[in-house]
């Protein structure tokens, strides 16, 4: 008999990527290696038009694979567009101060932008992108920008400063295909090659050429080499991190240990002097009562001589 034919598990249409856009590596390498693609990017994110760009570089394009094992490793693509400083970068993990953090990547960026002797009016207008794969405001909108504003009448300060924030979970499924910008975030957001392929469907050669480009960095030794190293980096600071929260636990429960314990003296010297205090007390009012005793029997002694 011939045997039966097995049906496939699974398709192409539906597999889950292994890495995602949000990876910091494959974003640094797919944007380093492309960075046409990069230019189409940032124009969206920027709302500027793409064929307006006339000076566009990379400032930091390296990824030497010692860097991937340092603490805290950021890797953030920085431009000079058309005369301005603009840091782009992913954040996959919340933190609680995150906010804080990007207004000192805003600072140092800001700051670098002036070669020493310059005057400060020289100093290039500079923006901070920030691609977020979890919520960070109590809005609706998946878009925030932010700059520095008078608190009453809102007048702004400089045209220098520009915080711009992408909160992926909030953006709408997309399905037209002339909205750049959501097709752009729908491809760091997406999980699944079905995904990929929609976007492809509606949004024609950029997005094409993007997930051909991410297809090819993310099979690639150099990237499957250094997201070995960056997930060690990853392992080591999280080892360290929850080493230094047991270390400090291990510290507190003996500072408060030696709290009790040298409360716990204090109060057995109080209660042995009070003890003591005591004893004395009751000794004194034994005395007393011997005494008083006597003065009884004395005394009735005495009555009796008397025949009272």
């Amino acid at each position: 008999m011939p045997k039966p034919k097995s049906k496939s598990t699974s398709t192409s249409k539906s597999t889950a990527l292994e890495y995602t856009l949000t990876n910091d590596v494959l974003f640094k390498m797919l944007f380093r290696d492309y960075p046409e693609l990069l230019k189409h990017l940032v124009a969206e994110l920027l709302k500027i038009p793409f064929d307006s760009i006339g000076s566009f570089t990379v400032k930091n394009p390296e990824m030497p694979p010692d860097s991937m094992l340092e603490k805290f490793c950021r890797l953030d693509i920085v431009m000079e567009v058309d005369g301005r400083l603009v840091d782009l970068e992913v954040q996959v993990g919340k933190e609680k101060n995150f906010r804080d953090r990007a207004l000192f990547n805003w600072a140092r960026l800001f700051s670098s932008g002036l070669p020493s002797g310059d005057d400060y009016s020289e100093l290039p207008p500079s923006i901070v992108i920030s691609i977020l794969a979890f919520p960070l405001f109590k809005c609706a909108e998946f878009h925030s920008e932010y700059s520095a504003l008078e608190v009453n009448r809102h007048e702004r300060l400089t045209d220098k400063m520009g915080l711009h924030f992408f909160e992926l979970p909030k953006l709408p499924k997309v399905t037209d295909g002339n909205d750049k910008l959501q097709l752009w975030l729908a491809l760091f957001k997406a999980k699944t090659e079905q995904e990929l392929k929609h976007l492809i469907t509606i949004g024609g050669t950029i997005m094409a050429q993007a997930v051909e480009a991410y297809h090819h960095v993310s099979a690639s030794g150099e990237f499957k080499e250094l997201e070995r190293l960056r997930d060690r980096a990853r392992r080591d600071e999280a080892s360290a991190l929850a080493y230094a929260r047991r270390e400090g636990a291990r510290k507190a429960d003996e500072k408060w240990e030696g709290v009790v314990a040298e409360k716990d003296k204090t109060y057995a010297a109080v209660l042995a002097k009070k003890d003591a205090i005591l004893a004395e007390r009751n000794a004194a009012l034994a005395e007393r009562d011997r005494a008083v005793a006597a003065a009884e029997a004395e005394l009735k002694a005495l009555r009796a001589q008397l025949g009272l």
